[in-house]
């Protein structure tokens, strides 16, 4: 089919615009600058832009909205132009322009109150509970996406979780960087098992949900490799695979909590060039289980994670080399 992909300059739209190719789909991709992907016919621009909207949804048959404003810190409105006022402009485009499917690509962090999550499926969004302008826009943007389903124009959410693999710059490098760098604290000994997903997998899980639409309509599904780790194990296996020594040094959750929320005011006030080094929410993943039964999305989507875990860090580490 057609298949538009927003965000595919970003490490997950990518692999998703490479693997619709490669699953021989006529795609075309929307986003600020070139993907890089070959096969795909670019469409340049901000998905704020109605005017771009209007032309990329033009002729699609499906719609994979991956573009989204994703940092630990930043101004509230940008995260809502994005993620929510776009996505609603986008839904209102795909559904003039006859769209058959819409995969609106969410976060976990967008059920996430800041307590342990252990083998739980998707629950439902909550804007008013999530932490941070990141999650809340995002959680609001799915409860309007979801909301929008129908049989003309079937809708899934697709909220992947941790997604790293060789060229990932958000979460692996950054990890790579501050552990050389000794600024890699673990928190309360890195013991939280946490799930994460290899970028293959979750790309050829937001296809599945593509294919499955009136299986999978209205309804989100968190999607992972499903072998939960104890979060300084995978930490070390992603800092081995670059060649750096894994974090060895731990300071108690709250100390991290409480240094996330004093550097989130100073991070408002003068923000830096990078992401800031801690925020609340940062503390929170890295010390609280989050993993999730993958059961009913295994079956929703007829789908199964083709890359295991150890795999992904072999291939980690032969990007390296």
């Amino acid at each position: 089919m057609i298949v538009l992909a927003t965000g595919a300059s970003g490490f997950l739209g990518r692999a998703v615009a490479a693997e619709l190719v490669a699953q021989g789909h006529v795609v075309r991709t929307l986003q600020r600058r070139p993907s890089g992907v070959a096969g795909v016919t670019d469409i340049l621009g901000s998905v704020t832009d109605a005017d771009v909207r209007d032309r990329a949804v033009d002729g699609a048959e499906g719609v994979v909205h991956l573009a989204a404003k994703v940092s630990l810190a930043g101004d509230e409105a940008e995260f809502r132009a994005v993620n929510v006022d776009a996505t609603v402009g986008l839904l209102d485009a795909a559904q003039a322009a006859g769209v058959s499917r819409f995969v609106y690509v969410s976060s976990p962090s967008v059920a996430h109150a800041g307590s342990a999550l252990a083998g739980v499926g998707a629950d439902p969004a909550s804007p008013a509970d999530a932490h941070g302008a990141y999650a809340r826009t995002k959680a609001e943007a799915e409860l309007i996406a979801l909301g929008r389903d129908s049989a003309a124009m079937p809708i899934t959410a697709i909220r992947p979780h941790l997604v790293w693999g060789p060229g990932d710059t958000q979460l692996v490098e950054r990890i790579i960087d501050r552990a050389r760098r000794g600024r890699l604290p673990l928190l309360n000994g890195g013991t939280a098992l946490i799930d994460s997903t290899y970028v293959d997998n979750a790309a050829t899980g937001i296809i599945a949900a593509l294919h499955r639409a009136d299986a999978a309509r209205g309804r989100a599904f968190v999607l992972t490799n499903g072998e939960p780790r104890p979060v300084g194990d995978l930490l070390a296996g992603m800092c081995r695979a670059a060649g750096v020594r894994p974090p060895r040094w731990s300071i108690p959750a709250s100390v991290g909590r409480g240094a996330g929320s004093l550097i989130e005011k100073v991070w408002a006030l003068r923000p830096g060039e990078d992401e800031p080094p801690m925020t609340r929410f940062l503390a929170e993943q890295l010390s609280t289980a989050h993993w999730f039964d993958q059961r009913e999305t295994r079956a929703a989507l007829d789908w199964a994670p083709a890359v295991s875990i150890d795999e992904g860090l072999r291939r980690l580490a032969a990007h390296y080399a």
